[in-house]
């Protein structure tokens, strides 16, 4: 039996709201679907209504876990979060790693139990919506239905991106070049980052042997792709990196 609670009890954690009437925060996962698509005020207030803050959560703290009952997707504000299951030999699988700005929990739509768990890989302050009180509110406004269905899509996709033949290298340049994007997308560096998670969790993602990943970032740093100092990272040839992961990323 699960003893994780779904969304920590928050009390003095709910964080004042940073975004207005006419603004969410910065790295809002629905801010696309808002002001950039012509929703009016009025939308805007409904929506922030929902809004509950939430954190920080401290690394190795439980967003929620695998069977936890579904009732709220949320959006990550600061920090990483790490999805994953238990398989049946008790061996943990990694299903992705979630940035400021992209949404946990969208795999629990279609039941009532989340089917896999999350977890704080640093501090982490997370942006929950009621998905009852969510998909009422998209009934009657299109672009935000149409952004649910979007980032729904978007996760299914990730998903499978490491279940295809692509090489080691190939591999890992994929995955360095993703978390480029998705941080650029948000306003952050595209070269200059921080790997939040450990090298096994990515070996884990990547379906690859810990001392792989080791080895193929030794070997990019050695070939001029790279700099690496402990966790951070900085993209020196940023063109050759897209190219090696493009068989990953356009499959």
């Amino acid at each position: 039996m699960n003893s994780g609670p779904v969304f920590p009890r928050t009390d003095a954690r709910i964080l004042s709201d940073d975004g207005d009437e006419l603004r969410f925060c910065s790295t809002c996962a629905f801010s696309q679907a808002c002001l950039s698509e012509g929703m009016d005020k009025s939308a805007l207030q409904d929506l922030h209504m929902l809004v509950e803050h939430v954190g920080p959560l401290q690394p190795g703290e439980h967003v929620f876990r695998e069977g936890d009952p579904f009732g709220a997707i949320a959006a990550v504000r600061a920090g990483t979060v790490k999805t994953y299951q238990i398989d049946r030999d008790g061996h943990e699988q990694v299903l992705g790693f979630h940035l400021p700005g992209e949404v946990i929990g969208l795999n629990a739509i279609d039941g009532d139990r989340y089917p896999c768990n999350a977890v704080a890989l640093d501090t982490v302050m997370l942006c929950r919506f009621s998905f009852p009180k969510i998909a009422m509110l998209a009934t009657s406004l299109p672009n935000l239905q149409r952004h649910l269905f979007r980032l729904m899509s978007r996760d299914i996709g990730n998903a499978s991106l490491y279940a295809r033949d692509n090489s080691a290298d190939e591999r890992m340049a994929a995955f360095l070049i993703g978390l480029s994007r998705r941080l650029a997308a948000r306003g952050f560096s595209p070269r200059r980052f921080q790997l939040t998670m450990s090298r096994t969790d990515i070996a884990n993602y990547l379906r690859q042997a810990p001392e792989t990943v080791s080895r193929v970032l030794r070997r990019f740093e050695s070939e001029g792709l790279l700099h690496i100092k402990q966790r951070d990272v900085e993209i020196l040839d940023l063109a050759r990196l897209e190219a090696m992961a493009l068989m990953v990323l356009r499959s």
